[in-house]
């Protein structure tokens, strides 16, 4: 048997063995009587003294000699449905919290655009300053570019000297930093653009739980 549906199969074989043995003796004998009845994807039943391998992954329901439910064992397919209207509780819960942030933070459509257009003059002032370093380091780069011209290997004049250690580590820090700077650049515009987005988002929210227009 393949290592996976082994492993798949451990904790079902488990869980039925933790049912049989829970199990009332009045509901129908010792627990080594009961059967275990599943469907798969097709409708097909399956019944068996021991859990079948068609039962594996779906709902095992554990019956007693005179076919009476005892209980049902989740399946995969149960748990994984469980996990997900969890999931969608957990998501109307955190929903409805925002709600009541958003009604409890602004009094109107103004404030919220106001506290947007804050954040945004703040986003774009720091994006001038990244531009202005951005200009100075690729106007310095053009500099050093042009410098190591007049040094080895750059120069085609054979007598030119060796290119200084200070010249080189100049040009790869310019280099570098353009790369730091670039980066922060993008980041910004990425954070405008999310700033927008979820303001916006806010915006239209607050209008419906208003009534506004």
């Amino acid at each position: 048997m393949p290592k996976d549906t082994i492993r798949l199969l451990i904790p079902v074989a488990l869980a039925a063995q933790l049912a049989a043995g829970a199990a009332p003796a009045a509901a129908g004998g010792s627990p080594h009587d009961a059967f275990y009845r599943c469907k798969n994807a097709k409708g097909e039943s399956f019944v068996g003294q021991a859990i079948p391998e068609e039962c594996l992954g779906a709902d095992i329901e554990v019956l007693d000699q005179r076919s009476h439910l005892l209980r049902v064992i989740p399946g995969q397919r149960s748990t994984e449905q469980v996990n997900q209207q969890q999931a969608d509780a957990d998501a109307k819960t955190a929903a409805a919290q925002r709600d009541r942030t958003l009604l409890a933070t602004y009094l109107s459509v103004a404030d919220i655009e106001r506290l947007r257009d804050q954040r945004l003059e703040l986003l774009e002032q720091q994006a001038f300053v990244t531009h202005q370093y951005i200009q100075n380091l690729r106007a310095r780069q053009a500099r050093l570019m042009q410098d190591v011209q007049r040094y080895r290997p750059y120069s085609p004049n054979a007598n030119a000297p060796a290119l200084p250690d200070t010249v080189a580590e100049e040009l790869v820090n310019t280099v570098n930093g353009l790369q730091v700077y670039e980066q922060e650049l993008a980041k910004n515009t990425v954070e405008q653009q999310r700033l927008r987005r979820d303001f916006g988002a806010d915006i239209a929210r607050f209008k419906e739980l208003k009534g506004l227009q």
